[in-house]
């Protein structure tokens, strides 16, 4: 009986994407903001604008993580889990999500704690909304149950950063939070315990 060769099946590219590395989008300059090291400690601040792609998260996540590098693993892990929330509301809930969109995440380091500001291209104008008012965001109500279906992401921010707000500002949004070194104030220690 002859033997049968199996030959791998690649998969056919669709028409208009590209495969590219995600290095290709980091600045050659700032390649440490990404490294999850702790080689540049004594940074005060940190800024970086990210394509509004969901494919870039990865790299979201690095940047965070290496901005949290000298603190234990829990800070780093829910340092990076919020402000990874952050971002991903800017591209879903923002015209950062848009082709040709973006959204720049800083970091300010201080003695106590750490604070992650992420700007984004606010949200779409409707032609009712001429003028743009004050709207401040606020949490779900039922964000932080179980069996919330939507509004988990600010909830947890809520619950877990020391403090957080935002400008108000619905055509340019600027949503801040802080995470104290001590985690003392966030609800993170009562639910590791």
């Amino acid at each position: 009986m002859p033997e049968t060769v199996l030959t791998p099946v690649v998969p056919v590219p669709v028409q208009g994407e590209a495969t590219v590395p995600l290095a290709s989008f980091i600045r050659p300059f700032q390649r440490h903001y990404f490294s999850g090291l702790p080689e540049r400690p004594n940074y005060r601040a940190r800024s970086y604008d990210f394509a509004g792609l969901p494919a870039l998260l990865p790299l979201v996540r690095a940047f965070l993580d290496t901005c949290a590098a000298t603190e234990t693993d829990d800070y780093r892990y829910l340092f990076t889990l919020l402000g990874c929330e952050l971002a991903t509301n800017s591209i879903q809930h923002s015209l950062s999500g848009y082709p040709g969109g973006s959204y720049t995440l800083r970091v300010h380091r201080d003695k106590e704690g750490l604070r992650l500001t992420c700007h984004d291209r606010g949200a779409l104008r409707t032609r009712t909304s001429r003028t743009s008012r004050a709207t401040h965001l606020t949490p779900a109500s039922q964000g932080a149950g179980l069996g919330a279906e939507s509004g988990r992401g600010l909830a947890m921010v809520d619950a877990l950063a020391t403090s957080w707000g935002d400008n108000g500002n619905v055509e340019y949004r600027t949503v801040w939070l802080y995470l104290a070194y001590d985690l003392t104030t966030s609800a993170w220690n009562t639910a590791t315990n």
